[in-house]
């Protein structure tokens, strides 16, 4: 009986060390307040929308509706954790290329850019960006301006982002082949090592 004691008390130990130091960061990108007409009037609740990442290359959202805010956060974000999706990112600070996303009447296009730039972006995109990681872009939504469809149009563009190396890897070519000359290393353009180089200055 003791030691089934001392098993859950290391295992409760455990969770609270995982609880202080949570490996995701979360953002609120909206709250809105719902309404459900039933037979004895209307009942009103909470809607959130969250955006959660770990900044290093994961990002997912998610949505959850309660009649307390708190609850319908903890709902959206336990969803977000269940979507998240990978995304590489070029020298871990930008996009390896231009991208367009859609969904439903929202349309974005998110373009790499250069250090120093930011992050160039409007309320919800931003949140997706800044939980994913991505330190330089610049990005437009030229569709709906509804957060939800900003968002999903966002993760869509998101999902054809590809690495140098993932499609070097997929045509069977070296990363020095599919490369343009002005954006390969030194190395790469005089024929040493080229494959080991480009892939190193274009990080997956």
């Amino acid at each position: 009986m003791a030691e089934r004691e001392q098993r859950r008390d290391r295992r409760d130990g455990r969770r609270e060390e995982r609880e202080e130091t949570p490996e995701f960061a979360d953002r609120l990108v909206a709250i809105n307040r719902v309404s459900k007409t039933v037979k004895g009037g209307k009942r009103f609740g909470f809607a959130a929308l969250v955006v959660v990442g770990d900044q290093r290359g994961r990002v997912g959202f998610g949505k959850g509706k309660a009649k307390e805010v708190p609850e319908a956060i903890r709902k959206a974000t336990e969803q977000a954790k269940r979507g998240l999706i990978r995304v590489p990112l070029r020298d871990g600070r930008t996009l390896h290329h231009d991208i367009e996303g859609r969904h439903g009447a929202g349309k974005v296009v998110m373009r790499t850019a250069v250090p120093g730039t930011g992050i160039i972006a409007g309320g919800p995109m931003r949140a997706v960006f800044e939980m994913l990681g991505v330190q330089d872009v610049v990005a437009k939504s030229m569709g709906s301006q509804n957060p939800y469809n900003m968002i999903r149009a966002t993760i869509d563009g998101l999902k054809a982002e590809a690495s140098p190396r993932s499609v070097a890897q997929r045509r069977g070519k070296k990363v020095a082949d599919i490369m343009p000359s002005h954006d390969r290393a030194p190395e790469a353009q005089t024929g040493t090592d080229a494959t080991v180089t480009s892939a190193e200055v274009q990080e997956a």
